[in-house]
Order: C-alpha cells, then structure tokens, then sequence
C-alpha cells in the first residue's frame, strides 16, 4: 500500500480523489491549502503526490521548486487548467514528474497514479521458479507441478503467476496485470484477469474456493502468498 498526499482546495474534488485513491487500497493525507500540503508532505512520509498548481497560502509551484530544492524526488503528479500550457512547462521544469488537465477523467488519473508508483518502485526481477505449500512451478521450461504431478498451464497463466510471484504479499491491481501480461495500454471492461485467477486456483490451491496462496482484494485486484 502507497501514501498518497492530494494537495487540492476544491473539496468536492479533494473528496473524490481521497475515495478513490483508497478504493485502490492506498492510504491517503489531504490538504486544501498549500501550506497544509508543505506541512504534510514533510510530516507524512508520502510515496507520491498530486498537486494542484493554484493554491492558496502557498502555490503548487513553490512547493513543487521547494521540494526539488531539498533533494526531495517523491513523484509529483500536477493538476492543471485545461489549455494552460504555460503552467504546465513551468511545473515540469521546476520538478514535477506528469500532469493531468482540467477536467479529467478519474480513471486516466489513477493510471498515471499507478504508472508513477511502478516506476518509482520497479518490481522485482521476474522469477525463474516458484515453490510454494505442495507446488513447483518452472517458468523458463513451462512446467508445473503439484505433488510431483504435472500440471498443464496455458503460458498466460504462466505469466500472471510470475508477475504475481514477483510482487509476492502486494496487492497488484487488475489493471497492472492488463498492462504488463496483456500489453493493454488502456482499461478495457473485461473479466480475462479474474477467468485466469479462477483457473490458476482450481488447478494450484487445495480448496480453490477458499484460496491461501491467490487471494482477491476486493475491487482491486489480487495478492500472491507464497
């Protein structure tokens, strides 16, 4: 889970950010003001923030120069007025890291809230082998076991399970693994994440309908257990 800092004085907008950036299972600081935000974003330690650039007590863009003047390099996602690209070149060159506009669809800004968290914070390599409770599996060759019995996985069951593997005891949401399994670039409505987790627990887990190993966040995605 990620700490998230919104620094925004809408607070219909403010409200909405919060809910649904904890509906993703991350924790979140708010502030409406920029002096709150300065307070905050040394005080509460946070994994990204998202600025408004037009702030009362203290700009978006002082605190975003400030924060690049200490060293500070958390990722900073900027909000900005819809055609104002002289703010944006300003906040980029003084440290901010992307920008969303005015208005914006909130789907778009968690997925540069998502995308800015993975690059901040690369997973682990990808795993060669896994063994967990009574199962091997073989990534290279594409071979599975489970009590020494082969099991047959199709290679994008393979690859949801590496890339979980390699995020073991995180929650990785059903977008990141349309992105990084299936290549998507946008978030189509589709059910291929939880049909391939389905069939990874009837095939790996003793009882696939109470799974220790492939477990669901609800209405986030999945976390592997070794």
């Amino acid at each position: 889970m990620s700490r998230i800092l919104v620094i925004e004085d809408d607070a219909a907008l403010l409200r909405g950010l919060r809910d649904n950036l904890e509906a993703e299972s991350h924790e979140v600081l708010t502030a409406a003001d920029g002096a709150e935000g300065w307070r905050l974003s040394h005080e509460g330690e946070p994994d990204l923030i998202v600025l408004d650039l037009m702030l009362p007590k203290l700009s978006g863009y002082e605190i975003c120069r400030k924060l690049r003047g200490e060293g500070d390099n958390v990722p900073i996602l900027m909000l900005t007025a819809r055609g104002e690209e002289a703010d944006r070149v300003l906040g980029l060159d003084l440290g901010a890291d992307d920008y969303v506009t005015k208005p914006f669809s909130v789907r778009e800004l968690l997925a540069r809230v998502r995308a800015m968290l993975r690059r901040a914070n690369p997973p682990k390599a990808l795993p060669d082998r896994l063994e967990f409770a009574d199962v091997a599996v073989d990534f290279v060759a594409y071979e599975a076991r489970k009590r020494q019995a082969p099991v047959e996985m199709t290679p994008k069951e393979f690859a949801v399970l590496r890339y979980l593997a390699s995020r073991a005891g995180e929650v990785v949401h059903r977008y990141e693994l349309l992105e990084e399994v299936w290549g998507y670039r946008s978030q189509p409505t589709t059910r291929t994440v939880d049909t391939h987790i389905a069939s990874l627990r009837a095939k790996l887990e003793d009882e696939p309908a109470e799974p220790r190993h492939l477990l669901t966040v609800y209405a986030v995605g999945y976390r592997f257990v070794p």
